[in-house]
């Protein structure tokens, strides 16, 4: 139950980062095809967030140590680009236009899921 709660609190973060982001698109057909679309594109984010982020941060410790923790705002843009790329592999109606958008999407992502995650109790506050 929790991962289908992240699920849809990571889609409607990756709607809202569409609404607000220049170059971040998502053009279904109609509205359920959106939706989908957006809770597939939702999975293959965190599917590459759980993968890759931990590798990254054990890599490349010394580039967060020199830049204070700001080469996290370039990995978490670069892993937004893989999310389109694997998006576009997989013929879904998601695209990010470049670097910028992705690095400035990535930052709405991250802000608008915090705060979706802030209003949605945990399972284990309800304890």
């Amino acid at each position: 139950m929790g991962f289908l709660i992240r699920l849809v609190i990571t889609a409607i973060a990756l709607w809202v980062t569409t609404l607000i982001v220049p170059g971040v698109d998502v053009t279904g057909r109609n509205g359920a095809n959106t939706a989908l679309t957006l809770l597939v594109v939702a999975l293959i984010f965190g599917v590459v967030n759980a993968i890759l982020k931990p590798v990254i941060k054990v890599v490349g410790c010394v580039f967060y140590l020199l830049t204070l923790g700001l080469f996290a705002l370039v990995v978490n843009a670069l892993l937004f680009l893989l999310t389109d790329r694997l998006a576009r592999a997989l013929d879904l109606p998601f695209r990010v236009d470049g670097f910028w958008a992705a690095f400035w999407g990535a930052i709405v992502m991250a802000v608008v899921t915090w705060l979706i995650s802030v209003a949605v109790p945990d399972r284990w506050e309800r304890r």
